[in-house]
């Protein structure tokens, strides 16, 4: 793969394309970089963090809103942790906001908000399952996520629109590490509704930085 683009992050130690509606993990170490790459655009990135030696501490989108004071999350922005420790510092972005509060789709929401006809379709609860078997983590240990490219505006009167995205080709996400940390991400699979243009395509996700 064209690695020109990750010039400045350091040493690339994974590089991979995770296809349309599936779910990827890995270790992210303190200091490395995590890009993660819109390839065709408007596909919709639901992520989770848990932190790597501490099975309790995970991602809170709640500590996060209330500590930078915004629903979005931009250049600058800090995702921490629910013992409010820095997990991740998203350094660059060429998207001008993502996603804190449009939670992830699952079987049952798709049915409540689409018909029973979509019971049985994909969705990120399965993926985020899925991607946390192996280390134990089930249900219980579902939290809210951050939709990376995913454009989920506030209305006037206080809905939650979701939306055409406002991603394109190319564009990417930076991730800092402040923490060891186990990255989670849902390529999600909706097709119901336009946060994937109806359409789920890849993403790529690469690590850089020098080995932990």
């Amino acid at each position: 793969m064209d690695t020109t683009a990750l010039t400045g992050l350091g040493p690339v130690l994974h590089d991979t394309v995770v296809p349309a509606r599936a779910p990827w993990t890995h270790l992210v170490g303190r200091g490395q970089t995590l890009r993660i790459i819109d390839l065709e655009g408007n596909q919709s990135a639901d992520f989770l963090l848990y932190a790597a030696h501490d099975d309790a501490e995970r991602y809170s989108a709640q500590d996060t809103i209330a500590a930078q004071g915004n629903i979005f999350l931009r250049a600058g922005s800090v995702l921490y942790s629910n013992q409010g420790n820095p997990m991740a510092r998203i350094t660059a972005t060429t998207v001008a906001r993502h996603d804190t509060i449009g939670g992830a789709c699952s079987c049952e929401s798709n049915t409540l908000r689409y018909g029973f006809h979509t019971v049985s379709q994909h969705a990120c609860v399965e993926n985020f399952l899925q991607a946390n078997a192996p280390a134990g983590r089930g249900k219980r240990d579902m939290v809210s996520n951050t939709n990376f490219f995913m454009n989920v505006p506030v209305e006037p009167d206080g809905a939650l629109g979701i939306v055409d995205g406002i991603s394109a080709p190319g564009l990417y996400v930076d991730l800092l590490a402040e923490m060891d940390f186990i990255a989670v991400l849902s390529n999600c699979p909706q097709i119901n509704n336009p946060c994937n243009g109806f359409n789920p395509t890849p993403v790529r996700m690469v690590i850089a930085g020098r080995l932990a």
